[in-house]
């Protein structure tokens, strides 16, 4: 008498074990036990013989990756972003893809505070100059920032993280002003007391332009030279959607002429390598894409993309429905 073999999960980085647990009743796990840099030959080879994964944000899933991995039937994303899946031949395939949006989005809100507070107040810099044993008394001009109390907020994307970002701006008096694809309806603006203007509006009238924008070829570069041009000298830019809708070699140049004030970022092109000039700038707040990083958000993405794998197979409360579905079609196509 034969033993069924379970179907196999690959889990493409440590994550929560308690939480990866929950798919060892059903599955096989193949979890990798530290993180490591995949070729597209080393992910195709891990998925040859699977039906599901759990993938980290950077890694990219495509045609190349899933072209002999005749059984997989989903791919659950560790991010809110999700560019790094090739949606289109995923569908093709019959792969259900998710990602882990709505469950970071408080948290998220809350970094690009700390980031824009940062990038007004200079406290990285000045942190940096303690560190280094500079600090001999200041005179009464140094390390002055920009006020955020009562000036004017932007913010580009104004989806759950963007809504999050307005909502606490009224805590420091600031009007608001966002710019979408689409307006949001009146309660939601009314209750995030934001503005819908258009971008150059945005760019123009903003204090502070946070960018909150998913990475799509209409996206890339956003903020460019031209616009950056837009903005007010002593305005603070905060990008912690994703890398590429800025040009950093752009931003670079503008931060080290002093035509916008500061900027902090969680994100970069080509991460995680970082322009080498923005390395040298002390105008720029720096950080290592970490806005979802707290344990408890970070427990839950795990959660979500293990929900949504065991929703594939017709398991848990979410059975037959995988939250967070990026393309629903496949579930009609072939159940």
């Amino acid at each position: 008498m034969t033993t069924k073999s379970l179907p196999v999960v690959w889990v493409s980085r440590p994550t929560f074990d308690d939480e990866i647990a929950h798919l060892r009743p059903c599955f096989e796990v193949r979890a990798e036990p530290q993180d490591l840099k995949f070729t597209p030959a080393d992910v195709a080879a891990r998925l040859a013989d699977c039906a599901a994964a759990i993938v980290g944000g950077n890694l990219r899933i495509g045609a190349q990756e899933i072209a002999h991995a005749k059984h997989l039937r989903i791919v659950a994303n560790l991010a809110a972003g999700y560019d790094n899946l090739d949606l289109p031949a995923l569908t093709t395939a019959g792969i259900a893809a998710t990602n882990a949006g709505g469950v970071l989005s408080e948290t998220v809100a809350d970094y690009v505070w700390a980031l824009l507070l940062g990038a007004a107040r200079r406290t990285h810099a000045a942190e940096r100059w303690l560190r280094a044993g500079a600090w001999h008394g200041n005179r009464f001009t140094d390390w002055l920032g920009v006020d955020v109390h009562g000036r004017t907020l932007g913010i580009l994307g104004m989806g759950r993280i963007g809504q999050g970002v307005a909502r606490r701006a009224a805590g420091f008096d600031m009007p608001v002003l966002y710019h979408n694809r689409s307006r949001l309806p009146e309660a939601i603006e009314h209750e995030c007391r934001a503005r819908y203007v258009d971008k150059d509006a945005l760019l123009r009238e903003s204090d502070f332009v946070v960018l909150l924008l998913p990475l799509t070829p209409a996206t890339r570069h956003a903020i460019g030279a031209d616009e950056l041009a837009q903005m007010k000298r002593d305005a603070v830019l905060v990008n912690a959607g994703r890398g590429g809708t800025v040009d950093d070699a752009a931003l670079a140049a503008a931060l080290a002429d002093g035509r916008i004030a500061a900027a902090a970022l969680d994100v970069y092109e080509g991460e995680p390598n970082v322009h080498s000039k923005l390395l040298t700038l002390d105008n720029v707040v720096l950080s290592p894409h970490i806005a979802s990083a707290t344990a408890a958000t970070r427990r839950a993405m795990t959660a979500t993309a293990v929900d949504a794998v065991l929703a594939r197979f017709g398991h848990g409360p979410n059975a037959g429905h995988p939250p967070n579905l990026l393309n629903p079609e496949v579930l009609k196509a072939c159940g």
